[in-house]
């Protein structure tokens, strides 16, 4: 557990309080009562003086001194300002509206997965508006460069712009986890998709893409570990911080011996470093299940129909919706890998069963295989399936709600094993309430088959149901082991005193005694509590909540990089350098936004 870590006490730092990086990175400084944080633009006192309220203040009011970022112009920005020599705002010029413009179409193009030669046609759309709406100001577009080579080159210095801002942030990460994700195949090369979320000393997260490694070039578990251990060290994020691993279930990852989680936990395996958390079942959790249940082979029949549907069946009305839905998740083009995961979705495989009669008709009408319709152990399966994989989508929902904190999504996971066991009991009894897809080809079998032994086997679901529950308690065996960590730092006013380690009991009471801190935690949300929470006065909760808020809790950014290969597989499988690339699903999942007035400045003179 971390309320007995090898070191009794986390070293942190008082969460409310004047920093001094703050003058130069916000332009405030500290006021003579001692309280707060003065803004030496506006003279504003900033009265909570934690780092998230200052950040704010600044950004809300005064992101226009973000242009002052070369070495030596902060420190002489600080200085005037100290002085009360507030500089003007200059409007930009014609040239860095024009290099705006231009940065923000890159952007755009790149959020959908659009080829730098599609700025030549958005160069041609605004040429035939603008000679429409606006003839006077056709002229500004000669100063927006839209070639091909512009826009790459803009994509990856946006990409940089974001890198470097992530790195600065990643300096304040108290803890931090890791997501590793190797289900991206760009054209015929996989990747590794390395994620990070840290938790700075105002508990604020932070998710970002760290780096993409590909694995054609890193092939051996060593090779990876050092690629990402150098990624690591880039960021100046220290294995003495990292608290968790969230990946997919393969053995590159989870081998028992040679996987790629042993490695890092033996290297991260030292009196200073903390117990590392590993958990796989977030990352494509439709990918873990799916291999366990699919008995008899059915999602590659169904493959197999889809892929012959959207050859000769696509004009047919009652498969409009289905291949909507296709081409709204992958477009057009799609290779096998990707509708296949796309088809261990419970939704999609719910939609194909409904349509399963029309396919029948279909599949005839072209001369295909119908014999899986006349084989009552093949529909009871593909019945179940649906079933299972439905109440799997309802889990998955609800993971991908984003900052929750771990202790709500192991909340789910556990009532997911409950819900299991309830499966478990009535498909022993043939009670067959929470499985409607399957009660529904028993209904129809019994019309044609007497024998109501004949048709189902409970047995057969018994087993998949067992080995579904095995796979859950294998890959979240390590949150269990923390459930007592969850259960303080979700309802700390709740937990027993007695049921905690000594070392933090005393830390309980004092806590649980303050009435002043029971009325935040009721009105403020769980960050907001602990982010105030003194670390001088409760340095091992505090710590807890470090560590607890620091795990993934949500395969929310991972979805969003996946849906985006999916969409765009085609435009990612042209040429492509590793770097442009990585530069295209960091963009694709940042939540931070360019600082545009930077990369305008930086910009290459020939290319406005």
């Amino acid at each position: 557990m971390w309320m007995t870590p090898k070191r009794s006490k986390m070293d942190v730092e008082e969460a409310r309080g004047f920093r001094p990086e703050w003058t130069q990175r916000y332009l405030v400084v500290e006021p003579p009562e001692g309280e707060g944080a003065r803004c030496l633009v506006c003279a504003h006192l900033v009265v909570s003086a934690s780092e998230r309220d200052v950040r704010r203040h600044y950004e809300a009011e005064h992101r226009y001194y973000q242009r002052y970022v070369e070495e030596g112009e902060r420190e002489a920005l600080v200085e005037r300002l100290r002085q009360g020599d507030i500089p003007e705002m200059v409007p930009p010029t014609p040239e860095e509206r024009a290099a705006r413009a231009g940065l923000g179409i890159a952007r755009l193009l790149a959020l959908r997965g659009r080829g730098g030669g599609e700025g030549d046609f958005v160069y041609q759309c605004l040429e035939v508006m603008l000679n429409d709406v606006l003839p006077d100001h056709v002229g500004v577009l000669g100063g927006i460069d839209l070639s091909p080579e512009t826009i790459r080159q803009r994509v990856l210095n946006i990409n940089e712009n974001l890198r470097s801002q992530l790195f600065n942030r990643a300096k304040d990460f108290r803890a931090y986890s890791l997501a590793l994700d190797d289900q991206a195949f760009v054209a015929y090369e996989n990747y590794l998709l390395v994620f990070v979320r840290g938790v700075d000393v105002d508990l604020e997260v932070q998710e970002e893409l760290l780096t993409i490694i590909n694995l054609t070039n890193h092939f051996s578990v060593g090779a990876l570990m050092a690629a990402i251990l150098e990624a690591l060290q880039t960021a100046g994020l220290s294995l003495q911080r990292m608290v968790g691993l969230t990946t997919t279930h393969t053995l590159r990852m989870i081998g028992e011996n040679s996987g790629l989680v042993s490695y890092m936990r033996e290297k991260a395996v030292s009196p200073n470093c903390w117990n590392v958390i590993h958990y796989s079942g977030f990352l494509h959790l439709e990918l873990l299940s799916s291999y366990d249940v699919d008995v008899n082979q059915v999602i590659s029949t169904v493959s197999d129909w889809i892929l012959l549907i959207k050859t000769r069946g696509i004009r047919r009305p009652e498969f409009q919706a289905l291949l909507t839905s296709s081409e709204s998740e992958h477009g057009e083009r799609v290779n096998g890998r990707c509708l296949n995961n796309w088809l261990r979705r419970g939704k999609t495989l719910k939609l194909i069963f409904s349509l399963r009669r029309e396919i029948e008709a279909f599949l005839a009408s072209v001369g295909a295989t119908t014999a899986h319709f006349s084989d009552p152990e093949w529909l009871c399966d593909f019945g179940f399936l649906v079933d299972i994989m439905n109440h799997l989508r309802d889990l998955s929902e609800l993971l991908r709600f984003n900052r929750v904190f771990a202790a709500t999504a192991f909340d789910h996971i556990c009532s997911f094993d409950a819900k299991l066991n309830l499966l478990h009991r009535h498909i022993e009894e043939k009670n067959l309430t929470h499985f409607a897809a399957l009660r529904e080809v028993v209904d129809e079998l019994k019309q044609h088959i007497k024998e109501e032994d004949k048709i189902l086997d409970p047995g057969r679901y018994k087993v998949v149901i067992c080995r579904l529950q095995k796979e859950f308690d294998r890959h979240f065996k390590d949150l269990k082991f923390i459930k007592k960590d969850l259960e303080l730092f979700a309802n700390p006013f709740n937990f027993k005193a007695e049921h905690a380690p000594i070392a933090v009991r005393m830390e309980l009471t004092k806590l649980q005694a303050n009435s002043d801190l029971w009325e935040e935690y009721r009105n403020k949300d769980l960050g907001q509590f602990y982010a105030g929470l003194s670390a001088e006065t409760y340095p091992i909760i505090k710590g807890v909540a470090y560590k607890v808020a620091s795990l993934f809790d949500s395969s929310e950014i991972c979805e969003k990089a996946f849906s985006y290969l999916v969409r765009n597989q085609h435009t990612l499988s042209q040429p492509l350098t590793d770097e442009h690339l990585h530069a295209l699903f960091r963009i694709a999942t940042t939540e931070i936004e360019p600082h545009w007035d930077a990369l305008v400045r930086a910009r290459n003179p020939p290319n406005p």
